[in-house]
């Protein structure tokens, strides 16, 4: 990989959500230069048909995804399905040892490989650096690890989103995290681009459905291994998401039990620990919640903390675009640490309003 400042990007499956993600975050960056798009069925389109919000790539086609078109890029993205990613990801780094390449899919986030075969299935790839700069880890960060990586998972976006609400408390041990509860309203732009009828405007519009319920989601063994990697030794977790008509967001509310004997003030003060040096994970002041609409486009998780005397829970609500912080801009951020480059670099803390 050359040391100059910039570096050239190829992105697998580049007409999807995450793809256009990644190409939309792209596109101004400072220090990259845009390489192969690939995708499937829609080789030989245009970007600008297939990804039209994309003007500046309006003009580029997309090509096939195969290990070859990868050769001679300093990084490449990887937002396939998953079984996908992990197949050309053992071709690519033999073809091009020397390349940082980012899974943007769930092949190589998992380090148990019995978690693996009970929630995905299939063959196991090996565990690469997990893409969540800010989770804590033991009493470090995830981003030290990622420094120089060449190999990154880039997270769910609803495991990352729980993850960075709870270690905080699972870290400074103010929450038990044998009884922990999250309700996440998401938006169906998680769930890809394919054509899904429980999908359709016709369906979700006017309407809010509960899916994978009774764990069986399968963020749920990425959550609990972040926690473990926090401190926490017997994590539980109830895990529902909600189906709601907006096209990207995720607002979770995560509580688990007040730890016996803690205070309001020392468990504000354990999120405030964790996060007052963090750009992109922000906590709100007290008696402010965060809104999905707060973060769209930004590559910000927004989070409040309450404590909850009468039910002795605490009560984190945290809100996240799921493509961009929540996907694509983890894995930018990821990117930019590997390298060396500003942590930032392509990324905003704006949302868009209205």
């Amino acid at each position: 990989m050359h040391n100059g400042t910039r570096y050239r990007i190829a992105v697998a499956g580049a007409s999807g959500y995450a793809g256009g993600e990644i190409l939309r975050i792209l596109s101004g960056h400072p220090s990259c230069e845009i390489g192969v798009l690939t995708a499937h069925s829609q080789v030989g389109q245009l970007v600008g048909k297939v990804q039209p919000h994309l003007r500046s790539l309006a003009h580029r086609r997309f090509e096939d995804t195969t290990p070859e078109n990868f050769i001679g890029h300093d990084v490449v993205f990887l937002a396939l399905p998953h079984g996908k990613s992990g197949e050309i990801s053992d071709a690519i780094a033999q073809l091009a040892p020397e390349c940082l390449i980012i899974d943007c899919g769930a092949d190589h986030r998992l380090i148990d490989v019995e978690a693996w075969d009970e929630f995905y299935g299939g063959s196991f790839h090996a565990p690469w650096v997990y893409g969540v700069p800010e989770l804590l880890v033991g009493k470090t960060k995830q981003r030290d690890n990622l420094i120089g990586a060449q190999r990154i998972a880039a997270p769910g976006c609803n495991a990352s989103t729980v993850a960075l609400a709870l270690t905080p408390g699972i870290s400074a041990g103010v929450i038990d995290g044998s009884d922990v509860v999250a309700v996440l309203a998401v938006g169906p732009s998680g769930a890809g681009k394919s054509l899904k009828p429980n999908l359709l405007a016709s369906e979700i519009l006017g309407s809010a459905s509960p899916y994978a319920v009774g764990g069986v989601h399968r963020h749920i063994p990425e959550i609990q291994q972040a926690l473990r990697g926090a401190g926490g030794e017997d994590i539980r977790i109830s895990f529902t998401p909600v189906l709601v008509p907006m096209s990207r967001g995720i607002l979770a509310t995560c509580s688990a039990p007040l730890s016996p004997g803690v205070d309001a003030a020392t468990v504000r003060s354990a999120w405030e620990t964790a996060y007052s040096d963090e750009q992109f994970v922000q906590l709100l002041p007290e008696g402010q919640h965060p809104a999905t609409g707060w973060t769209v486009g930004a590559n910000t998780v927004l989070m409040s903390v309450t404590v909850d005397e009468k039910a002795q829970r605490v009560v984190v609500i945290a809100a996240v675009d799921n493509l961009a912080k929540g996907t694509a801009g983890a894995a930018v951020q990821s990117m930019n640490i590997a390298l060396g480059l500003p942590e930032g670099a392509g990324l905003s803390v704006n949302g868009v309003a209205p």
